[in-house]
C-alpha cells in the first residue's frame, strides 16, 4: 500500500518541481521617446511583474502603465491621460519565448539572446523581437533588453503640435532579476 502511494507522489513532485517559476515584481522598464535638444521624455516604472519558466524559456511581464514616472509631472499627466489613455488601457502585457534558453547553460557572464513574442499595448497587440542579454549569479537569473516600438503601431495619437518634439520610435529598456517563486 505504501508502494502504491509513494510512486504517484514522486512523480507528482517532479511534475511540481519542474514547473517552477522565477519571477520578481521589481523589474524595470524605462521608456524614452526623447528627441535631442528638447525637454527629455523619459519614464520609469520599477514596479513591472516580469515571469520566467526556466525549463521552457517562456517569458512574460505585466506593467500597470500608471506605475510610469516622469521628471516633470505635466508629463505624467500627458502620458496617462493624452496619449497612453492609461483609464481605458492600464497596462501592457508581453509574452513570449527566449529563442534557444537554457538555464543550466548560464553563467556569470551575459549570453546573447532573442525574446520573441507578443506585446499588448494601447488595445493592440504586435509581434517583438528583441535582443536580451541573460545570466545567472547563485540563485538569480538577470534579463536586459533594448528595443523599439512605433506609436503608430499602437495607435498612439501625437498632436502636431508638439510631434516635433517626441519620437515616433520609442526607446524601451528593461532590467529585470528574477528569483524561484516560493509558494
Amino acid at each position: 500500500m505504501k508502494k502504491n502511494l509513494l510512486i504517484p507522489m514522486l512523480l507528482a513532485s517532479f511534475i511540481i518541481f519542474s514547473q517552477e517559476k522565477m519571477m520578481t515584481k521589481s523589474g524595470t522598464i524605462i521608456f524614452d521617446a526623447s528627441f535631442p535638444s528638447f525637454d527629455e521624455v523619459k519614464g520609469t516604472n520599477s514596479n513591472v511583474t516580469f515571469v520566467l519558466n526556466p525549463a521552457t524559456g517562456e517569458i512574460a511581464s505585466l506593467a500597470i502603465m500608471k506605475g510610469f514616472h516622469f521628471k516633470i509631472a505635466l508629463m505624467e499627466e500627458h502620458f496617462n491621460e493624452s496619449y497612453m489613455e492609461t483609464d481605458q488601457y492600464p497596462k501592457a502585457i508581453f509574452r513570449g519565448q527566449i529563442e534557444g534558453f537554457d538555464a543550466s547553460r548560464l553563467t556569470e557572464d551575459f549570453k546573447d539572446y532573442i525574446i520573441k513574442g507578443k506585446l499588448e499595448l494601447h488595445g493592440k497587440i504586435k509581434d517583438i523581437s528583441a535582443n536580451a542579454k541573460i545570466r545567472k549569479i547563485g540563485p538569480r537569473i538577470t534579463v536586459l533588453s533594448n528595443f523599439s516600438v512605433s506609436t503608430s503601431d499602437f495607435s498612439v495619437a501625437v498632436p502636431s503640435l508638439i510631434k516635433y518634439k517626441l519620437a515616433s520610435e520609442v526607446n524601451i529598456k528593461l532590467n529585470a532579476v528574477l528569483m524561484r517563486e516560493w509558494n
